[in-house]
């Protein structure tokens, strides 16, 4: 482990822990080690550690008794609730693939996930079961299980444990597989944080279980450290119960933060109950402001860097008041290089490809093992990690050159009156040109005209313009008064 990350524990604790390659071994230590703590809640259920063990058990009883091979797929359709979390345990550690569908997945979508990930049955909310009834496979509900405990499938690391949707921000969804190894690290990579992580914590899981940031870093490494996880069926329900749930941690991506801070600033700090201390951001770009507006309550909003290919944790941030454009420093068990500006991975953490797509497959994944990211990267002297850019992203202007938009919108992030930006090509009377859309953050402009916020951002641009390439400058300006549209993670959209 890097002393970078392994500092940040206090001392003993990195002795308690173990980097475990299947959930089967992970999940023999996580309710032997924790089994008198509460794992799971939803405030009117509580399930400890040991009664997870029971219930994951019985749980797998019922997927046995239904006579599928080791490795079949099988799909959940849940919200955030306790029998999604205990069902993806019990699908995984029985020998089969877990997959988690998107809980807002319209009737036909489910129907052609299955089809096309070849699902063997698929467990489903009680309220939700009409979204299956064009499924060709077994439905079932989520709350199923066996009379009596069976035991765990022995599975191997290179075992495939879950598939995981994945596009990005513009792109048709695929299906990335990643083994247990990957999983795992994943996992075991999220419990580092400055301060203590074991055995104390609090977290709401408010992230789906169907985006890799959610279910590894929300979920799996939660229960890795012995904390609490509680359910998130209803995010504007439970956002109100902030301050009866008292979380000491989350994980959310930012467009969350945003709106817990502009919370805090209605209702006062008091509103996320006075015990959260660390928030852990990703999937899109952490504005410094975010990260400044929580220091000033006493709260580290720590960034980091993944994809889901790479089972989400690649690089952490625990320096973000010193760096707060970097991604931070490269997780252990990795190895890193830069090819012609793209960032490149290989470890047990990466994928083992996309789901019946050999073509993306080898777009994506070399055959001695190295993971494409498609990201702009680079590295300070100290090896802090940079994402200067995607590549598909790139604009490529007339005299030849690539520009990154990342590149240029990453300096109006740093304007705390900008909640978030778009840079993209346009058109100005027949010509190409590089065009920004501006989301103001309308607090900031309290008892001013639109003419004067528009103003202001002009100034801005003209100012940012100064200190770009001639040919990487703004020619066209929107300020927005309505919100971007966003992926399912609340980044910005390329596709507007």
């Amino acid at each position: 482990m890097s002393d970078y990350f392994y500092d940040m524990l206090p001392a003993g604790e990195m002795a308690q822990l173990s980097y475990f390659p299947t959930v089967t071994e992970y999940f023999d230590w996580i309710t032997s080690k924790w089994a008198d703590r509460t794992a799971l809640c939803d405030g009117t259920v509580s399930v400890s550690y040991r009664e997870l063990a029971d219930r994951v058990a019985r749980r797998r009883a019922f997927i046995y008794g239904l006579g599928f091979e080791k490795g079949s797929r099988i799909a959940i359709l849940e919200k955030n609730s306790i029998d999604a979390v205990e069902m993806f345990l019990a699908v995984t550690t029985a020998g089969m693939v877990a997959i988690n569908l998107p809980a807002q997945l319209p009737a036909a979508a489910v129907v052609g996930s299955c089809m096309k990930f070849g699902v063997s049955a698929v467990f489903v909310r009680d309220e939700m079961q009409a979204l299956c009834e064009g499924c060709k496979c077994g439905v079932f509900s989520s709350k199923s299980m066996g009379g009596q405990p069976a035991p765990a499938c022995q599975v191997d690391k290179e075992d495939t444990a879950a598939i995981f949707f994945t596009g990005g921000t513009t792109g048709a969804p695929k299906g990335a597989v990643l083994p247990h190894r990957a999983l795992m690290r994943g996992a075991f990579n999220g419990i580092f944080a400055p301060g203590s992580q074991l055995g104390g914590h609090v977290s709401i899981g408010m992230l789906p279980l169907s985006h890799v940031f959610g279910l590894i870093r929300s979920t799996l490494t939660i229960l890795y450290s012995g904390a609490e996880w509680y359910a998130c069926e209803d995010m504007k329900a439970t956002i109100g119960k902030l301050p009866m749930i008292r979380p000491t941690l989350l994980v959310l991506v930012p467009g969350l933060c945003d709106v817990l801070m502009g919370l805090v600033k209605m209702y006062g700090p008091q509103f996320l109950g006075g015990r959260l201390k660390t928030i852990i951001s990703g999937a899109a770009n952490v504005p410094p402001r975010l990260i400044s507006e929580f220091d000033k309550l006493g709260i580290q909003l720590l960034a980091g860097y993944g994809m889901t290919e790479g089972a989400n944790f690649t690089s952490g941030n625990a320096d973000v008041l010193t760096r707060p454009t970097s991604v931070g420093k490269i997780y252990a068990e990795q190895e890193t290089k830069i090819v012609d500006g793209e960032l490149w991975i290989r470890g047990d953490n990466v994928f083992t490809g996309y789901y019946g797509d050999p073509e993306k497959t080898a777009e994506a994944l070399t055959e001695d093992g190295w993971l494409k990211t498609g990201d702009l990267a680079e590295f300070d002297e100290d090896g802090f990690l940079y994402i200067v850019g995607r590549i598909k992203n790139l604009i490529i202007l007339s005299n030849g050159e690539n520009v990154s938009p990342e590149s240029i919108e990453e300096p109006f992030y740093k304007c705390d009156a900008l909640k978030d930006c778009l840079v993209s090509e346009d058109e100005v009377g027949g010509e190409k040109v590089i065009a920004i859309q501006i989301l103001p953050q309308m607090a900031a402009f309290e008892g001013k005209s639109w003419d004067e916020v528009e103003a202001f951002f002009n100034k801005l641009v003209k100012d940012v313009n100064a200190t770009l390439p001639t040919t990487h400058r703004i020619s066209k300006i929107t300020v927005r008064k309505e919100d971007f549209k966003r992926t399912g993670s609340l980044k910005v959209s390329r596709n507007q």
